[in-house]
């Protein structure tokens, strides 16, 4: 009964060091991963492809939790957001986390090995930016740029899962996804600026300072810009556009409450981005019905 509790305990744990409680992560990956896979498919994606990259995105994303705690290990501590994650805590060990990020980017391959040899190839750029972005943070103060092309990768993957190519135009989806993760990422550092400068944690809330706000909306405006030329030459209809609007608003209300850069506020602006990415998703799917 004993062993079967510290099982249980573990299993908690484990499910805690890859934020299944917090899914946030996982969407803003998964949402411009979907939209990428409709819109290289022509609005009807195989369902095998479907599964692999949404099971895919899911696990990819857990992965780069568990090596993200395991790099910031000695850091997490003494940041008030991340003071009780699992290895702080003496729940996980780092040898347990680096244990389960192999054993999750194995399961990952594995699906992989489904697709077709340029989607392999693009998978190994793909899993190599996940596992060198959480050092960045130690050594540029651009980590987010790093992230954005991580979190970017399964846009051109699902181009060439479909196609075998990859079209210019999906380049412009490419580049605009760079720069909203760029953009939501630095929200996020936002909130944990004061904790990061005490600590030696570089981000680009902390490089533009007071004109963090204006840096977020330059990014943002590109994306909504590139966004918008590739729905053009995709040929994608007025639900996609109106879902651009309304990203465009959602983007007016996440300016609109950080006003004051309070912590809450700024997490609340990164998670906000979500109903971002779901709203360019169902732009998508309705321009295709």
């Amino acid at each position: 009964m004993h062993k079967s509790s510290e099982y249980l305990k573990l299993l908690k744990a484990l499910g805690r060091l890859i934020r299944i409680d917090r899914p946030i992560g996982i969407l803003l990956l998964l949402w411009p991963t979907l939209s990428a896979l409709w819109v290289s498919s022509g609005g009807l994606p195989d369902f095998k492809l479907f599964l692999i990259f949404a099971t895919g995105t899911l696990v990819m994303r857990s992965a780069g939790c568990c090596i993200n705690d395991y790099a910031d290990a000695n850091f997490d501590g003494h940041v008030a957001r991340t003071k009780n994650r699992p290895i702080v805590v003496g729940e996980i060990t780092r040898k347990q986390a680096l244990f389960c990020f192999c054993i999750l980017c194995f399961f990952a391959f594995t699906l992989v090995l489904f697709l077709n040899q340029k989607t392999i190839l693009l998978s190994v750029g793909g899993l190599c930016l996940a596992t060198i972005y959480p050092f960045m943070k130690r050594v540029t103060d651009i980590p987010q740029v790093i992230l954005g092309i991580a979190f970017s990768f399964g846009i051109l993957m699902a181009f060439t899962a479909v196609r075998s190519t990859i079209p210019a135009a999906a380049y412009l989806l490419f580049f605009s996804n760079i720069f909203w993760t760029i953009a939501y990422d630095t929200q996020y550092a936002m909130a944990d600026r004061e904790d990061d400068l005490v600590i030696g944690i570089r981000s680009t809330a902390i490089l533009f300072g007071k004109h963090d706000k204006k840096f977020v909306g330059v990014f943002q405006i590109l994306f909504l810009t590139l966004t918008f030329f590739a729905g053009l030459y995709f040929k994608l209809g007025t639900y996609f556009y109106l879902s651009l609007i309304l990203a465009a608003g959602l983007f007016s209300y996440q300016a609109w409450i950080t006003t004051e850069r309070t912590p809450a506020n700024c997490l609340s602006a990164f998670k906000n981005n979500n109903w971002v990415g779901a709203s360019l998703f169902c732009g998508i799917i309705l321009n295709y019905v």
